[in-house]
C-alpha cells in the first residue's frame, strides 16, 4: 500500500517505519527543516505536500502523525482521501483546555474545574485571593517544563513560580491555566475510533512525565509510559469517561487514537486533558500489543470500516533514552555542543527481530560494512529513542525493556530507570481498592 505521512517535525518517526518495515510504500513531508533529516536512508520525503497527496492518490493512506493538520484532514476526506490521525475539532480539544472542558461536561462527564488567565499577573492576583493547591499549566504545544504540580497547601509555591517566571522573563502575554489539584492515580484511557465507533480494545496506560526517578525534576513531554489492554467494553473507566464522547467524535469526524487522561481517586474520575492523536509513545507501546498489520488497522480507521484487531495480553513498558539539552529544548543554545551525529552503538548487535523493539525518534540510518544498519542522532532536541518490552507481568515487561538498554551505548545518555515501579508499588493496590481494576 502506498503512504504518505503528513508532518510538521515529525514525531511520527516511528510509526513510519513501522509501516515500512511491513512492506509498504512510505513517503513523508516534514515541514519543519530541521527535522527533514530524520530517518534519512530509509524514509523519502517529498518537498511539496501537493506533490505527496498525489502521488499517495485516493487508493492510498494519508497518515498525520500530530496535531495542527485538522482542517487539511476534513478537506481531503471531503475529497475521497483516506485519512488517519485527527480532524478539525480533535485539534480543538487537545489545543484548548477549557473547549474541552465544556465538550467533557456537555456530555455528563465531570470535568476538573481549571481557570484561564491572558497574562501571569491574572493568574498571580488569583492566587493571592484563592489559597490552595493548584497546578500551573500551558495549552497547546507549550514547553512542559513550564508545568508546575503544586505541593504546598495555600499555593504559595505556585504564586512564588509565577513571580520568579515574571523576574527572568519580560514577556507578560501568552496564557496562563490553574488547574484544582486532586488526590489520586494519574491514567489514561484511550481508544481508536473510526468516524463512527470505536476499534479495538481499550488502552490503559500511566505516564511517567517527571524528568527524574521518584517524579521528581521538571515536566517533559514523557519519559516513559506503562500499559495494559483491556478487551471488555464495560471497563469502568472506559464507560465513565471516553465511551461518552463518542458522539462529539462522530459529530467532528474524528479518526484516529483518542486519549483522555485522568486522576481517579475513589469519588471516581476527573479527566484532566485529551490527546486527539497519535500519542508518543504510545505508539510505539501499541506496537508491542498489535498482531495485526499497521497499514490495514489504520486504514479501516481512515476509512470507517470495522476491523477484528489482533492482539497479545499482557504489560508493555516503554523508556525514553535522550541526551543534553533535552527538555530544556527551548532554552538550549545553539552555540554549544549539541548532539548531532553521535553513532549509536550496541554491545550486541541485535537482530532484525529484536532491532523493532528499538523506536528511532530523531535519527538518520545508513549501514556498515556488513550491511547493517547504523544510527547516528541528527537532533540538537536530544530526543534520541524509545526502548519498549512487554511481559504477562509489569515485571516481566520492565525486565525486557531494560535489557534491551543495558545493550544500548551512546555516550551521555540518560533514562529513566523506575518506569512501571510506582503501580507495582503503589498504584495498583490504589486503582483495585477503588474499583478501577
Amino acid at each position: 500500500m502506498k503512504i504518505f505521512c503528513l508532518s510538521h517535525d515529525f514525531p511520527g518517526a516511528s510509526l513510519c517505519l513501522r509501516l515500512l518495515r511491513e512492506g509498504n510504500e512510505v513517503r513523508a513531508f516534514v515541514g519543519d527543516p530541521l527535522y527533514r533529516q530524520v530517518l534519512d536512508g530509509l524514509i523519502d520525503k517529498v518537498d511539496d505536500l501537493d506533490q505527496g497527496i498525489a502521488w499517495v492518490g485516493r487508493d492510498g493512506l494519508i497518515v498525520v502523525d500530530d496535531v495542527g493538520f485538522g482542517e487539511l484532514q476534513d478537506r481531503l476526506r471531503g475529497e475521497g482521501y483516506a485519512v488517519v490521525g485527527g480532524s478539525a475539532g480533535g485539534d480543538l480539544l487537545e489545543n484548548d483546555r477549557l473547549h474541552c472542558q465544556r465538550v467533557l461536561a456537555e456530555h455528563g462527564v465531570r470535568p476538573v474545574p481549571i481557570h484561564y488567565f491572558e497574562n501571569r499577573q491574572e493568574a498571580i492576583g488569583f492566587l493571592r485571593h484563592h489559597p490552595g493547591r493548584w497546578v500551573l499549566k500551558q495549552n497547546g504545544g507549550a514547553d512542559k517544563t513550564f508545568c508546575y504540580v503544586g505541593v504546598l497547601p495555600d499555593g504559595r509555591d505556585v504564586l512564588d513560580l509565577l513571580e520568579y517566571h515574571g523576574r527572568n522573563t519580560s514577556d507578560n502575554t501568552g496564557h496562563f491555566i490553574l488547574q484544582q489539584h486532586i488526590d489520586g492515580v494519574e491514567i489514561g484511557v484511550g481508544r481508536y475510533f473510526n468516524g463512527q465507533d470505536w476499534l479495538g480494545p481499550v488502552e490503559l496506560n500511566l505516564e511517567h512525565k517527571n524528568l527524574f526517578p521518584g517524579c521528581l525534576g521538571p515536566k517533559t513531554d514523557e519519559m516513559g509510559t506503562l500499559m495494559w489492554y483491556d478487551p471488555d467494553e464495560n471497563n469502568r473507566l472506559f464507560q465513565e469517561v471516553l465511551a461518552p464522547l463518542a458522539p462529539h467524535l462522530r459529530q467532528i469526524g474524528f479518526r484516529g487514537d483518542f486519549d483522555i487522561n485522568c486522576i481517579v481517586n475513589k469519588q471516581g474520575a476527573f479527566p484532566l486533558e485529551a490527546t486527539s492523536r497519535f500519542g508518543y509513545p504510545a505508539f510505539q507501546l501499541q506496537t508491542e500489543f498489535h498482531c495485526s498489520s499497521w497499514a490495514d488497522f489504520l486504514n479501516a480507521v481512515a476509512l470507517g470500516k470495522p476491523y477484528d484487531l489482533e492482539w497479545r495480553p499482557g504489560y508493555g513498558i516503554v523508556v525514553l533514552v535522550a541526551l543534553t539539552p533535552f527538555p530544556f529544548l527551548h532554552a538550549a543554545e545553539r552555540t554549544r555542543p549539541l548532539p548531532l551525529g553521535l553513532r549509536i552503538n550496541f554491545h550486541e548487535y541485535p537482530g532484525e527481530e529484536e532491532l523493532r523493539h528499538f523506536h528511532p525518534e530523531e535519527v538518520t540510518v545508513g549501514q556498515d560494512e556488513q550491511g547493517r544498519e547504523v544510527w547516528h542522532t541528527c537532533s540538537d532536541t536530544g530526543y534520541i529513542l524509545h526502548v519498549s518490552g512487554m511481559g504477562a507481568t509489569v515485571e516481566e515487561a520492565r525486565d525486557m525493556a531494560y535489557q534491551r538498554i543495558d545493550n544500548l551505548v551512546i555516550p551521555k545518555m540518560f533514562y529513566r530507570h523506575d518506569i512501571g515501579m510506582r503501580f507495582l508499588k503503589q498504584d495498583r493496590a490504589l486503582l483495585t481498592q477503588w474499583g478501577w481494576m
